[in-house]
């Protein structure tokens, strides 16, 4: 698919989502029959649906982002937040939060998640780093089961503290709470995608590994450090804002480097693009399938990106 086309689709796809809801809304009510604009249709479109478009195409572009930042780092293609145990670290810090210091608020909350996040991501990279694999599918596969550990754990904590009730409501991912007011704090994913724009050369050698990486004069240490905490940010602003939305960082990053190639600086606008465009699609789908009801997101784009991991992982074998 040409550029043009994907761009034409994103633009398709972020006007349907301005459309689809529970309340019905033609672009033609944004105008009254005097010409003036109609409150109630301008109040729908500027409190909920214009938010939600942008909290979907941030998560969709941060998420994609973090995958490719993960998988140039660990060296390996099935590596992303949700096969890293990083969205369950990110979990677990927001109920320490909650628990701890239920007074912070929003602040309190993404600090706990960030430093939680940063903290199982480079416990993750030295585990990998020390044990030496002969098959690169180990490598998601011990990812999944830290995860699993770090769930658990998380799990434990919300029984302790009463909050088991309500953890996997609020922290699977779901846009429909989405609202004017509650969701700035996603804008911190643009700094983090310039950042990494900015860094994406240095990131494609940090993927050649240490001994190559080094030898071209790239401070290896110093640029993982860098793609961490890009990650840890991207990680704890979604999951506070919307909850853990897995795979997306893992189908895109792939499928783009088939059809593209890993040179960072060509293919991170295709990744971003795409990865919102995944977003958006498993956002429409969600609200379609049992209307006006909805699917929550999480369960929509673990479906689709579960699918495409297995494809990617027989591919692989293969």
């Amino acid at each position: 698919m040409t550029h043009a086309r994907l761009l034409f689709l994103f633009v398709l796809l972020c006007c349907a989502s301005l459309l689809v809801g529970a309340r019905q809304m033609e672009w033609a009510q944004l105008l009254s029959s005097s010409g003036a604009l109609s409150a109630d249709a301008w109040l729908t479109l500027t409190a909920s649906r214009l938010p939600r478009l942008a909290a979907l195409v941030l998560t969709g572009v941060g998420l994609s982002v973090c995958g490719v930042i993960l998988q140039h780092i660990v060296r390996n293609k099935f590596v992303e937040p949700a096969t890293s145990g990083g969205l369950d670290a990110a979990k677990l810090g927001i109920l320490v939060a909650l628990t701890v210091a239920p007074a912070a608020g929003t602040a309190g909350k993404i600090a706990f998640a960030l430093a939680f996040c940063l903290a199982a991501s480079v416990l993750y990279v030295a585990l990998i780093r020390r044990i030496r694999f002969k098959n690169t599918i180990l490598v998601p596969v011990i990812g999944l089961v830290y995860g699993g550990v770090l769930s658990a754990v998380a799990e434990f904590y919300a029984y302790r503290n009463n909050m088991l009730q309500n953890m996997q409501g609020w922290l699977l991912g779901d846009f429909s709470r989405i609202v004017q007011g509650n969701y700035e704090i996603i804008y911190l994913i643009l700094p983090i995608v310039a950042l990494t724009y900015v860094y994406a050369q240095r990131f494609t050698v940090l993927g050649m590994g240490e001994g190559m990486a080094t030898s071209l004069g790239l401070n290896y240490a110093g640029t993982v450090a860098l793609g961490l905490m890009l990650v840890a940010v991207t990680v704890a602003a979604t999951v506070i804002t919307v909850g853990a939305i897995p795979f997306v960082g893992l189908a895109i990053p792939n499928l783009v480097a088939l059809r593209y190639g890993d040179k960072l600086d060509r293919t991170l606008p295709i990744v971003a693009l795409c990865g919102a465009s995944l977003l958006l699609a498993c956002d429409i789908a969600g609200r379609l399938l049992i209307y006006p009801f909805e699917v929550p997101i999480g369960m929509t784009a673990g479906g689709v990106g579960g699918v495409l991991f297995l494809v990617l992982i027989i591919r692989g074998r293969r």
